[in-house]
C-alpha cells in the first residue's frame, strides 16, 4: 500500500462537493493519522463556513466562474486561471503534496492545472452526469476518474471508464443503526412513536415547492395520522401551518444532525441532489424524490435509477400539489409493508464504503504515478 504524506483536497461551491470532501478526509485521517491535510477553497464559498470547523486546513485562492460560451470573460480567462493556478501551485510545493483529488466547483481547476504542471497525480470524483464543468476541465488531465453510482458510466461518454467507488459520506450516517437510534429522535423532535413520520427537506437551501406543498397539504396528513418533521432551509422564507392539527407537524429550519432525521422518518420527501440520493439509498430510507426542475435534469437522473429498482418514487417539481400529496403520499406513508420493500430496494442500491473506496483508488493513483 501507497503512503501518503501530504493531500491537497479541491473543492467548493456547494455542499455537493463539500460534503463528500469532508467525508473522504475523515478517511483519510482514520488511516493515516499523521498525513498533512490541506484544502483548497474560494473567498466566498461554503466551504468557509463548513471546512475550518470540521478541523482541517483551508487555503483561499482565486476562483473565477467558467464560461460557456465566446464570450469577453472567455477572453480573460487564461489571465484569471493563470493567476489561479500559480496561487494553487505555491501551496502545492508548500505542502509538498503527494496527489491532489478534487470534487468540483470552479476552485478545482486552477488545482488540476497546478498539479498537472508539476507532474503530481490528480484524481477526480464526480457525482453528476453531465460532469460539471470544472471536472471535465480537469479531465483532459488525469485519467483517474471516479464516480459515485453505478449509472454514471453508462450516461456519459467522457466517464466510461470510471471507477464506481460510491459517494464519500460521514460516519455518522455511515455507521447509523436507524431503528436503534429512532426512539430518541423521535424524542428529541416531539414526535409520537406509534404514527408514521414524513421527513421533508429540500437541502440546506430548503425548496420552496416542497415547503408551500407539504405545508397546505397538513391538514390533510395530520388527519390521516400522519406526523411531518419538515426542515425549511436557510434560504427559504417561514410559511404558515396549522396550529390546531390533531398529530404533531415539527418545523426546523436547519437541521445539522441530518442522521436524526433519517432516523425518524417512514418516509423522505426531497430533491435529487447527488448527495441526498446517497444518504437516503446508503440508509434505506424510502423517499419521494422532486428534482429540481431548473437544470440539465440531472437530479432526475440521479433519483430514476433508484425509483427503477423499486427504492423510492418519482415526481415532477410541476406536479407535487397537496391534492398529489392527499392521493399518493399519505397512502404510501400509511403502508408499512410497502415501505418496509422500498427500504430493501434502497439499500440494494446505496453503499456506505464510498469513502474507503475513494481512499483506495487514490492509493492506486499515487502507487502508479511512483
Amino acid at each position: 500500500m501507497a503512503s501518503l504524506r501530504s493531500v491537497v483536497l479541491a473543492g467548493g461551491g456547494t455542499g455537493g462537493h463539500i460534503y463528500p470532501l469532508l467525508a473522504f478526509a475523515d478517511a483519510l485521517r482514520r488511516h493515516f493519522p499523521d498525513v498533512r491535510i490541506t484544502t483548497l477553497g474560494s473567498p466566498k464559498g461554503m466551504e468557509n463556513d463548513l471546512i475550518p470547523p470540521a478541523g482541517y486546513d483551508l487555503r483561499v485562492i482565486p476562483a473565477f466562474q467558467l464560461p460557456r460560451s465566446v464570450n469577453m470573460n472567455l477572453l480573460r480567462t487564461p489571465d484569471r486561471m493563470y493567476k489561479s493556478s500559480q496561487a494553487a501551485g505555491k501551496i502545492l510545493e508548500e505542502v509538498q503534496a503527494d496527489v491532489v483529488v478534487g470534487f468540483g466547483g470552479y476552485v478545482s481547476v486552477p488545482a488540476y492545472l497546478a498539479a498537472w504542471r508539476k507532474d503530481i497525480p490528480i484524481v477526480i470524483h464526480e457525482v453528476n452526469v453531465p460532469p460539471g464543468v470544472a471536472n471535465r476541465m480537469g479531465m483532459k488531465f488525469t485519467k483517474n476518474i471516479a464516480v459515485g453510482f453505478p449509472q454514471q458510466p453508462q450516461q456519459a461518454e467522457s466517464l466510461r471508464d470510471a471507477r464506481v467507488v460510491g459517494v464519500p459520506l460521514r460516519t455518522a450516517l455511515t455507521q447509523l443503526d436507524r431503528a436503534a437510534l429512532r426512539p430518541q429522535a423521535l424524542y428529541q423532535f416531539g414526535l409520537r412513536p406509534d404514527l408514521p413520520v414524513l421527513f421533508v427537506s429540500g437541502g440546506s437551501s430548503g425548496a420552496r415547492t416542497i415547503n408551500l406543498a407539504v405545508a397546505a397539504a397538513a391538514k390533510r396528513l395530520a388527519h390521516s395520522g400522519i406526523q411531518v418533521l419538515h426542515v425549511q432551509g436557510g434560504r427559504n422564507d417561514p410559511f404558515d401551518v396549522p396550529a390546531d392539527l390533531p398529530v404533531p407537524y415539527r418545523v426546523l429550519p436547519y437541521l445539522s444532525d441530518m442522521q436524526l432525521g433519517y432516523a425518524a422518518a417512514d418516509l423522505m420527501l426531497c430533491r435529487g441532489g447527488a448527495i441526498t440520493v446517497a444518504e437516503t439509498t446508503a440508509l434505506g430510507v424510502p423517499a419521494v424524490y422532486v428534482p429540481y426542475p431548473h437544470s440539465n435534469q440531472e437530479q432526475k437522473r440521479n433519483a430514476l435509477p433508484v425509483v427503477e429498482a423499486g427504492g423510492g418514487v418519482l415526481v415532477d417539481n410541476s406536479e407535487l400539489t397537496p391534492e398529489w400529496i392527499e392521493q399518493n403520499i399519505i397512502p404510501l406513508a400509511r403502508d408499512r409493508q410497502r415501505l418496509g420493500a422500498m427500504s430493501m430496494a434502497a439499500s440494494r442500491y446505496g453503499r456506505r464504503d464510498g469513502d474507503e473506496a475513494l481512499l483506495e483508488f487514490v492509493l492506486e493513483a499515487v502507487a502508479k504515478s511512483r
